[in-house]
């Protein structure tokens, strides 16, 4: 079983996860045993988010009781720090715990950083500090995000969509990460990179 560390966040995972997204569309039983199957598989990190309709709540029901056994990260797309509070709530809710792993900003337009007047990144830092969250990342589908995002030094990971048609502009930011120590992952099917496949899957 391939395993990666993912990056400054100190967490080691096999290097294939679950992305959530997909179960909103089948019913909560077979959600359930599909999230249980993977994890009896060996899948030990899930990913989903607010966005993504009944998702968190049936890896809710997928893991309680086994939640420390387990890495969830999940996302918001929270626009001002009032619903960044509302949305991280709910999700603790429906996760059906009292820490989330890796909370994301899910695709914002702009990179959030202190002092930038939308309150978002001191939610993300008094959430760390409250020990709701525990690592912070960014999920964008623009390259100028990504950059900045990977310069600020403000995030342990960032997901971006990579495919085989990916050329140098997103080879960049493969060898930005792995300058930085950041975790990457491929948008899509969770896949966490070692950068060195990255590099050879956009080559």
């Amino acid at each position: 079983m391939d395993m990666v560390t993912l990056g400054s966040t100190g967490i080691t995972v096999n290097k294939n996860g679950f992305g959530a997204l997909p179960i909103q569309r089948i019913s909560q039983e077979d959600a359930v045993y599909l999230a249980r199957k993977a994890y009896k598989a060996g899948i030990r990190f899930f990913d989903t988010a607010r966005a993504y309709t009944d998702s968190e709540v049936k890896l809710g029901e997928a893991f309680d009781g086994i939640r420390t056994e387990v890495y969830i990260a999940t996302k918001t797309a929270a626009q001002n720090a009032e619903d960044f509070w509302k949305d991280l709530h709910t999700s603790l809710t429906n996760l059906r715990t009292d820490y989330i792993d890796l909370y994301q900003f899910h695709n914002p337009a702009f990179c959030p950083k202190p002092g930038d007047g939308s309150g978002l990144y001191e939610a993300m830092q008094e959430a760390k500090a409250k020990g709701m969250i525990r690592h912070i990342g960014i999920t964008n589908h623009r390259l100028k995000v990504a950059h900045e995002a990977i310069d600020s030094g403000l995030y342990e990971t960032l997901q971006f969509p990579f495919s085989y048609i990916s050329g140098e502009q997103e080879l960049e930011l493969v060898n930005k990460c792995k300058a930085a120590n950041m975790a990457l992952s491929h948008e899509g099917p969770v896949r966490w990179t070692d950068h060195q496949q990255c590099r050879s899957l956009c080559l």
